[in-house]
């Protein structure tokens, strides 16, 4: 579990209630159902409708990884990739046909196959560089589902603010009623200003961070199969790989 994720909100969240605290305010002022109606429902009608159904729900699915984001082993691959070249050393490729079959990792899989087939070295890269191009491009407009939603809550913030102030102003006449319409306009400004910098842009920054590292990691995979391919030295191979761990 990513613990800053957790530490992260905590401080943001923590924050903004003790600071109200000390200002001699109550936490529960801060609580008002139809601003968070008018913010959340309303940023994610924008959304919906920005966004086709296979990011939208991509983006769902991606969201846990700012909790439990996938695991890299980077060190356990490129002992497995240093591994794959000493046999193909001794044995040929084809003696990583069985390897190849039993391979978890789907990626580094298709990467075996391409291997075992014989095919050169500049094919493989350039059909595994295009899953790696379109998984990324894929995850990225997932995150940016976060991001977009972070440029939307302000506005729509202010737009409940907008709308409070105009039912103070259609109960002038009833000082019973000003309250609450003064208490949307505020509210409805705070979530939309805390739900897009405290969550929202945070969210999807740390999803491309992570989506990013996935790259790289995979690139990693790239490099070391096709050095296979070309039949370099497992020492070189591996100091090359090392360099990705940076």
């Amino acid at each position: 579990m990513d613990i800053l994720t957790l530490v992260g909100l905590i401080f943001g969240v923590g924050a903004l209630l003790l600071g109200q605290y000390m200002e001699g305010g109550q936490a529960s002022a801060l609580l008002n159902g139809p601003a968070a109606v008018i913010v959340m429902g309303g940023s994610m009608g924008a959304i919906m409708l920005q966004a086709p159904m296979p990011i939208f729900m991509r983006s769902l699915h991606v969201l846990g990884w700012i909790f439990r984001p996938p695991t890299l082993a980077a060190d356990e691959a490129i002992e497995k990739l240093i591994a794959w070249s000493n046999i193909a050393r001794k044995e040929g490729l084809l003696g990583l046909e069985a390897i190849s079959e039993s391979e978890p990792d789907a990626f580094a899989r298709k990467g075996l196959q391409l291997l075992v087939d014989g095919s050169e070295p500049e094919v493989m890269r350039g059909i595994l560089e295009v899953e790696v191009d379109a998984k990324e491009h894929h995850d990225m407009q997932a995150a940016n589902i976060y991001a977009s939603m972070g440029g939307y809550t302000p506005t729509i913030g202010i737009i409940g603010a907008v709308m409070g102030l105009i039912q103070v102003m259609n109960n002038l006449a009833d000082p019973s009623q000003l309250g609450h319409g003064i208490a949307v306009a505020f509210v409805a400004t705070i979530y939309g200003v805390g739900a897009a910098n405290l969550l929202l842009i945070p969210i999807a920054n740390k999803l491309k961070s992570i989506i990013h590292g996935q790259t790289q990691f995979r690139l990693m995979i790239i490099e070391g199969i096709v050095s296979i391919a070309e039949g370099e030295n497992p020492r070189n191979i591996q100091t090359k790989l090392q360099g990705y761990l940076h």
